[in-house]
């Protein structure tokens, strides 16, 4: 079959073309050959597959070595990941700016990559200068933010994601998965979850998750702040502002 006509001069007549055979794989609704993806995009059948290959040789097809067909590829699942992510920091970010101004403290939000946390946005409040945590991945047995996560993971999710090595990080941090079960239980009852000193010594903090529509945590927002002040605003008073701003991201969220 002919190619179809450019559509506009100022294209890159490969990257069209790209483009037309990814979104005909995305919506295809099912893995379909090289030559009737080819087919229904105008292109003809050899132009199809070389384009398929570069595309699979980059993650964003999948191909069926037994099949030969073709699926959406795990890049393209990355791609939407971190788009995802920047619209739900920027969502959160009002929300987080209004925690750090109450409480007086740094605020973090961490989002989930299946069974790992990254942090993708951080709000410091006035006259605090802390560290720079964006882009981290989330220590989930050490720090407050990564139990507020756990303990609203189903369970049979929740033992894949502790059964791995436990590094111990300071002589606070919990490491044998019945001691964590046990946190992770209060942390549903009380609805956050905190920590003292488990990833660095002097650092202390608490975290909620904002849980999507089935219940599962689809992000964590978290305070955190050296023990001194911490210990004297309180985790009580902490854990409700934390709570009651991770409920207002997940009423956004839905």
């Amino acid at each position: 079959m002919n190619e179809a006509p450019q559509p506009s001069n100022s294209l890159v007549q490969s990257v069209d073309r790209a483009a037309r055979l990814l979104e005909a794989v995305a919506s295809a609704g099912e893995p379909a050959s090289a030559p009737a993806l080819a087919d229904r995009c105008g292109l003809n059948r050899s132009t199809g597959w070389r384009i398929l290959a570069t595309l699979e040789h980059h993650g964003l097809v999948d191909r069926d070595p037994e099949t030969g067909r073709y699926g959406i590829g795990l890049a393209v699942a990355r791609l939407a990941a971190a788009s995802s992510h920047e619209a739900l920091a920027r969502r959160a970010h009002p929300l987080l700016q209004r925690l750090a101004a109450e409480t007086g403290e740094t605020v973090n939000l961490a989002t989930a990559q299946r069974l790992d946390l990254v942090y993708v946005s951080q709000v410091q409040a006035p006259h605090v200068m802390t560290a720079d945590w964006l882009g981290r991945p989330v220590a989930l047995h050490a720090t407050s933010t990564g139990k507020a996560f756990l303990a609203w993971l189903p369970a049979e999710e929740r033992a894949e994601a502790l059964d791995r090595p436990l590094e111990r990080y300071t002589d606070a941090t919990v490491t044998d998965p019945a001691a964590i079960e046990a946190e992770l239980r209060q942390v549903r009852r009380r609805g956050h979850a905190v920590s003292r000193g488990e990833l660095e010594p002097a650092l202390w903090g608490v975290s909620a998750a904002a849980r999507d529509a089935r219940g599962r945590p689809a992000a964590v927002v978290s305070v955190w702040g050296p023990e001194s002040r911490i210990r004297d605003k309180g985790f009580g008073r902490l854990g409700e502002a934390t709570t009651a701003a991770a409920d207002a991201l997940a009423a956004r969220l839905a």
